[in-house]
């Protein structure tokens, strides 16, 4: 793919070799691996030449939002679930989910009940994760609730794993998107007013607008009950954040650690320009092992200016 830009390296074109197999055989796929190494990419590649019209590519995080405004929308009706359901699917002969992951427990098991509709309609289904299907879910208090998903998962989609010493999104160019424009810094004036929004029913304090430019002290987005579909909508609505106080993460408790990571998740896919406001640089703000940490360190990299 040398004349298109892109030169695939050993692990991508040993992948390519497997989706080739499998899209002979209309077989799904679950390609998972480190970030940075490719998986989007290829995945959207092996969506696009599929010889299917009716496809449809969701990413996980926007699918989820929808489908849970959905079944609010209808819980005066019998079936809720399954209606959403079937108007979220539609006629689709093959879905790609990006980013497949599961950290709630409700949502876990929706993704069974879609899983189990899915393999009724005879639904091909290309997934990209971080995780290998047995990591899904990977609270120990609540990962045994998703293991009817994880035997689903098996049973629809043959697992690949793309592996490679390279992650891409740690090699810096001209910027190719709003979020890479983005900036760390250790200082910044954030607004005189501060501002509580009514988002999904709850309250959630903003420090202050800007224009389409918002601003959040820490404590305020990732230490309070916010979670992914208030980040949706405020998405929507401002496509330049200002966080402030960003400490570091080994210090902040499990949920705090996963509302960052969900926020940094939903930019990166609206494309929302992230300034990070800290005392720490990068690599002291993300330490740690923690999968979900790693993805949020290898995106926040690429507005990591400073080195």
């Amino acid at each position: 793919m040398s004349s298109s830009g892109y030169e695939l390296d050993e692990a991508q074109l040993r992948v390519i070799g497997e989706l080739e197999r499998l899209g002979d055989r209309r077989r799904g796929v679950y390609l998972h691996g480190p970030v940075g190494r490719g998986k989007s990419f290829l995945a959207d590649a092996f969506f696009d030449v599929l010889p299917v019209r009716r496809k449809r590519r969701v990413h996980f995080h926007s699918f989820f939002q929808e489908l849970h405004a959905r079944i609010s929308s209808r819980l005066h009706e019998p079936g809720a679930v399954k209606k959403a359901v079937d108007e979220l699917i539609g006629r689709c002969d093959v879905l790609a989910f990006d980013e497949f992951h599961l950290h709630d427990v409700g949502d876990a098991m929706l993704m069974t009940r879609l899983l189990e509709t899915l393999k009724q309609r005879k639904v091909m289904i290309i997934a990209t994760s971080n995780y290998p299907p047995d990591g899904l879910l990977p609270n120990p208090l609540y990962h045994d609730h998703f293991l009817p998903g994880i035997a689903l998962v098996k049973e629809l989609m043959d697992t690949v794993e793309l592996t490679g010493a390279t992650d891409y999104r740690h090699l810096h160019g001209r910027p190719r998107s709003r979020f890479e424009t983005g900036e760390i810094v250790t200082a910044a004036e954030p607004p005189a007013a501060p501002l509580v929004l009514q988002i999904n029913g709850r309250d959630i304090t903003s420090l202050g607008t800007e224009q389409n430019r918002i601003w959040f002290h820490f404590g305020d987005l990732c230490e309070k009950p916010t979670s992914t579909p208030d980040y949706l909508v405020l998405a929507d609505r401002y496509d330049d954040w200002v966080i402030t106080a960003v400490p570091r993460l080994e210090t902040c408790d499990r949920e705090a650690q996963q509302r960052f990571a969900n926020v940094v998740d939903v930019l990166v896919d609206r494309d929302v320009r992230l300034t990070l406001v800290s005392d720490h640089p990068l690599h002291e703000i993300v330490g740690g092992d923690s999968l979900d940490l790693a993805r949020t360190a290898s995106r926040l990299e690429l507005i990591n200016t400073t080195g």
